[in-house]
């Protein structure tokens, strides 16, 4: 029963020791990752940093001396106040821009290399140059009523300068495809890659113009204002004088058709008249032709005593009568005398 004792108590103590250190080194042997966060493992004991591997979010099993040196994996937001440059018209404007930009995974063992985490600041200073060299393809009325070209133009200029031209690996068989014109992934050198970053997003903010420049502006925008006005009134005059031109054409179209139509009528009208003379001439020739038959007029002078009695019938102011005593009592009865 001793030996047994001194036997269990022999072995109990290194098993209980094991079994204490692994209780106690077992869960420092776990590392966590948020899912913001990529890291590399780093040992404690000596700061040696592993770049083999690039560890993604999660509980990693790495060993009580390591730890994780972690970068971010989610979106670097910069903003760029106030920056000054010049513009295609040699004027200096001041804008505030803003990007986000992602750590790519595959690069990050360059990126260590290159910056270790100090990254940010080279980020900030290689996007400001990018934009200051891209800034001089626009005037300022461009900055101010071009926005959306200028934010485009700004955006490819920092895309380049911090991007690189290699294209992305696998970025054939992606849904948003390989970028025009970039050099495949597996011919890239490190110099093709950029600052090891992908910018995502681009906005260009306020554009600030300072008072002189401002004047200058304004006054060039003034003249421009009364250039365009001068040419309108131009333009209403021409086009006033070239409306009067057409009234007066249209006018003159109208009085000419009014006095051809006058004309026309006259003419109608004459013709109209003279064919009425003429049907009553006929009628009345033909009315005489048959009074000479009835009558018995043949010689000539007994036509024409008659028609000389008609036409003194048809004179209001002479009264006939057969003879004298007839034209007396003809005066009496009527109370003429």
């Amino acid at each position: 029963m001793g030996d047994a004792s001194k036997w269990a108590y022999i072995i109990g103590i290194p098993v209980g020791i094991v079994a204490l250190l692994a209780v106690i080194l077992i869960p420092l042997s776990f590392s966590d990752l948020q899912y913001y966060q990529n890291g590399f493992i780093k040992r404690k004991s000596t700061g040696a940093v592993s770049l083999e591997k690039v560890y993604s979010s999660g509980r990693h099993f790495v060993g009580p001396d390591y730890e994780f040196k972690v970068f971010q994996a989610d979106a670097h937001f910069e903003e760029l106040t106030n920056i000054a440059i010049f513009s295609f018209d040699k004027l200096e404007i001041q804008v505030t821009c803003r990007f986000q930009y992602f750590l790519r995974k595959d690069d990050m063992p360059l990126l260590h290399d290159t910056y270790d985490r100090f990254y940010q600041p080279v980020i900030r200073t290689s996007a400001i140059d990018a934009i200051k060299g891209a800034a001089p393809q626009f005037n300022t009325r461009q900055y101010i009523g071009q926005r959306k070209i200028v934010e485009d133009t700004l955006a490819d200029a920092v895309k380049l300068r911090l991007g690189g031209t290699c294209c992305k690996r696998d970025c054939a068989d992606s849904t948003e495809g390989c970028v025009s014109g970039c050099k495949p992934y597996d011919t890239c050198t490190k110099e093709d890659k950029g600052l090891f970053v992908d910018v995502k997003y681009f906005q260009i903010g306020r554009v600030l113009i300072p008072n002189d420049v401002q004047g200058r502006f304004l006054l060039s925008l003034t003249q421009l204002l009364d250039a365009e006005q001068e040419q309108y009134l131009q333009d209403a005059t021409i086009v006033r004088k070239e409306t009067e031109a057409e009234v007066e054409q249209i006018e003159n179209e109208a009085r000419e058709i009014s006095q051809n139509a006058t004309a026309q009528s006259g003419l109608i009208t004459s013709r109209a008249n003279a064919q009425a003379v003429a049907v009553v001439e006929d009628a009345r020739n033909s009315g005489l032709s048959l009074i000479y038959t009835r009558l018995g007029l043949s010689s000539d002078d007994h036509k024409a005593s008659f028609n000389y009695i008609r036409t003194l019938r048809d004179h209001e102011s002479v009264y006939m009568s057969v003879n004298y005593n007839t034209l007396i009592s003809g005066l009496t009865a009527t109370g003429g005398g």
